[in-house]
């Protein structure tokens, strides 16, 4: 699990709203070589999840980079994933280990004292947000501003995710912080063109891994 660079999510809703084709989107993200990929597919029922989730993990191992579930561990084992990423409404992560001790696990947190719970129990890596306002989400968690990131990162010997809100002009906060950086909508074209995608995860993988845009 890489420490520093773009932790990019396909978001189905965001990509349905925009009329871009998962897969065909996916090839132009991993064309942009970020260091996670994670599906969430929060509208999508669990046998649509699943097979989108075996189509992109192909794509995923030749690119060798790692594939998350968002929310769903049994699917993450049956699709082959690498990883599983759960919320604070999720299954707990002790429960989460039993089930399936062979996935990585990354665990959304929002305060000072989730981010201690979550590391006791020993996840792959800790996400901590929202860092920004993000419009990614129905009914986000309260802005928790890049201090809390810093927090995370001094308490943790694991890689933590900074999310919510970030874009190419807030990534070097993030990598000046010493995290990776969750992105959904700054990787969305403009319009329907997904080489876009390709050049803004470039981009933004190199300003969050700490070098120049």
């Amino acid at each position: 699990m890489p420490s520093r660079g773009l932790y990019a999510i396909l978001d189905l809703t965001s990509l349905q709203r925009r009329n871009l084709d998962p897969l065909e989107s996916a090839r132009a993200l991993l064309a942009g070589g970020p260091a996670v990929v994670q599906l969430r597919a929060k509208g999508s029922s669990a046998r649509d999840t699943l097979a989108l989730l075996r189509a992109l993990v192909p794509l995923c191992r030749a690119a060798r980079v790692p594939l998350f579930a968002n929310d769903r561990p049994d699917l993450a084992l049956l699709a082959g994933c690498d990883g599983v990423h759960v919320g604070q409404d999720d299954l707990p992560l002790a429960e989460v280990k039993k089930i399936a001790p062979g996935l990585l696990l990354g665990v959304s947190t929002h305060s000072e004292a989730q981010v201690q719970e979550a590391l006791a129990v020993g996840p792959s890596y800790v996400a901590v947000g929202p860092v920004f306002a993000t419009s990614s989400k129905e009914n986000p968690e309260p802005v928790v501003g890049i201090e809390l990131v810093h927090f995370a990162v001094r308490r943790a010997s694991l890689p933590v995710v900074a999310i919510g809100g970030l874009d190419l002009q807030r990534a070097p906060l993030v990598a000046a912080a010493g995290a990776l950086g969750a992105v959904i909508g700054a990787l969305l074209p403009d319009g329907q063109d997904v080489a876009q995608i390709t050049d803004r995860a470039l981009a933004l993988g190199r300003t969050l891994r700490g070098n120049s845009p």
